[in-house]
């Protein structure tokens, strides 16, 4: 299956043509071209998301304009380049090189929402202000904040602390945006390399900002495998930085850098568990002879996309869980397009049922679209999908590969004490209070799925200890107190039978 056009830029375009059609390019030798265009064009290194240009809409659906920074790099070849992109695609170039909008930045230190926010690290102040090696004119911060606004279309520029053991300084070697609500992170064992910066740079995230939607951010965890044994150190090791956050999105596959499979698999199943239904292909980024990772880069480093000319917008806040087994569940979408929005679905089933159902969805205003699931018993699984229309004929589905992808919510049953429910045997957790591994023992009198998580006291999921079948009879799930904050935390056990809670302290 082709998921997009894949555009290559070579000093010599049949010597490129002839690689890929060989075996030599690690995997099957290439026979169809009809999605790949190789650019003859001259470049210096193969870091291309730092210096590729980034995709800007007009009103978020209209004219499409690529929007090219200085790069932070002596690479003249490479900063030129986004100029071969832009004149094969037929789409407007615009670059930040003229005083005073000249502005130095790289692309693996910008992360978008794609609705008005982006997060970078301080590497962007420091290379603008006074005494920078670039010869751009001095920035401050609101200036630089103002550019952005200007060129790329932002209201707000989030910026963190630069972490002590990482040389280049880009976000996208611990971080990335899953959707407007969600960020994976690097998680290191606690106290060690970046990892305290990393805890500090999300608490200060979680603590004054929110979602396009005015939700506390959604952070999922992801850890870090070391590099043999050690984890990076400034000016003590040479270890690799190895990441599983500097992945890239192709539609509905994500390309995804591998290491170690004792690590990669648990990295693998976090990624598939956060998006259903998308395509997680790894590729090692530490093959002998081929250790990209330790040149401090990986997939998302090399790669870079250009967004479609003819954009659909379909903007959701996915339903969260509800004890609501009354009233519907309003599904509501802001849906866009330049030529007008003819039709929207929105399709829904419940867990394990192979159809959807379909309900049309009604405009209401402000481009809003709107439509109900009807009320379903305490316990079920609701699955769903968007669908649209524009006037023109295009169409588009949300979340990218639905029907096999879907958003997802659980209608709860009501809190009750452990002893009160019969499905299972919640013994207590210990040690309790707790400060290193911690077992969570349970004792189910029947099988089933659910998840065993970690929240903090105002629900934030903080840890997902397990996902996906839980045996009948005794088990024992564990998590790592060390790695947590001193408090009080919530583990929950919830399954389609019900759920449960139990309060933990962390010392």
């Amino acid at each position: 299956m082709l998921e997009c056009e894949v555009i290559i830029l070579s000093e010599d375009v049949a010597e490129t043509e002839q690689y890929l059609s060989s075996v030599n390019a690690g995997g099957p030798a290439i026979t169809d071209f009809s999605n790949i265009t190789i650019l003859d064009a001259e470049f210096n290194s193969i870091w291309m998301r730092d210096y590729a240009a980034n995709t800007v809409y007009g009103n978020e659906i209209d004219d499409r304009i690529l929007v090219d920074w200085i790069y932070n790099r002596p690479r003249p070849l490479d900063d030129a380049s986004p100029a071969a992109i832009a004149e094969y695609l037929n789409v407007p170039l615009y670059c930040t090189t003229d005083a005073p909008s000249d502005l130095v930045n790289t692309g693996g230190n910008f992360m978008s929402d794609g609705f008005g926010t982006a997060f970078a690290s301080e590497l962007i102040l420091e290379e603008n202000e006074a005494g920078n090696p670039y010869d751009v004119s001095t920035k401050d911060e609101a200036q630089i904040d103002d550019i952005m606004g200007d060129w790329m279309g932002l209201n707000r520029y989030i910026k963190m602390t630069n972490l002590p053991n990482d040389l280049i300084h880009h976000i996208d070697m611990h971080m990335k945006l899953l959707d407007e609500e969600t960020l994976l992170v690097s998680e290191y064992p606690a106290g060690v390399s970046d990892g305290p910066q990393i805890e500090a740079n999300m608490e200060y995230v979680l603590s004054n900002f929110t979602s396009v939607y005015g939700t506390p951010y959604r952070l999922i965890r992801i850890p870090v495998p070391p590099d043999g044994t050690q984890y990076p150190l400034i000016n003590q090791n040479n270890a690799s930085y190895n990441t599983y956050s500097n992945a890239v999105f192709v539609n509905k596959t994500v390309l995804l850098p591998t290491y170690y499979e004792e690590y990669d698999t648990t990295a693998i199943r976090i990624w598939e568990e956060s998006l259903p239904g998308y395509n997680i292909v790894g590729i090692d980024c530490d093959n002998q002879g081929s250790d990209i990772i330790s040149l401090s880069g990986a997939i998302h480093c090399i790669t870079h996309s250009v967004g479609v000319e003819d954009p659909l917008l379909i903007s959701h806040q996915a339903l969260l869980d509800t004890e609501d087994d009354q009233n519907p569940y309003a599904v509501v979408a802001n849906i866009r397009h330049r030529s007008g929005i003819a039709s929207a679905n929105l399709y829904w089933r419940l867990n394990g049922e192979s159809d959807y159902q379909m309900v049309n969805m009604m405009a209401t205003d402000n481009d809003n679209w709107e439509a109900n699931i009807p009320a379903q018993a305490f316990g079920a699984t609701i699955e769903y999908y968007i669908q649209a229309t524009a006037m023109s004929g295009k169409e588009q589905v949300r979340p990218m590969p639905a029907p096999e992808g879907y958003w997802s919510f659980d209608v709860l049953t009501q809190l009750v004490g452990v002893d009160q429910l019969a499905f299972a045997d919640f013994q207590a957790v210990f040690p309790n209070p707790a400060s290193a591994i911690t077992c969570v023992p349970l004792n189910f009198k029947v099988a089933t799925n659910g998840t065993v998580r970690l929240l903090d006291m105002t629900g934030r999921i903080i840890q997902e200890i397990h996902s996906g079948q839980i045996k009948s009879g005794e088990q024992k799930f564990f998590f790592d107190a060390s790695l947590l904050a001193q408090g009080t935390y919530v583990v929950e056990v919830n399954t389609s039978y019900g759920r449960l809670t139990q309060l933990v302290a962390v010392k």
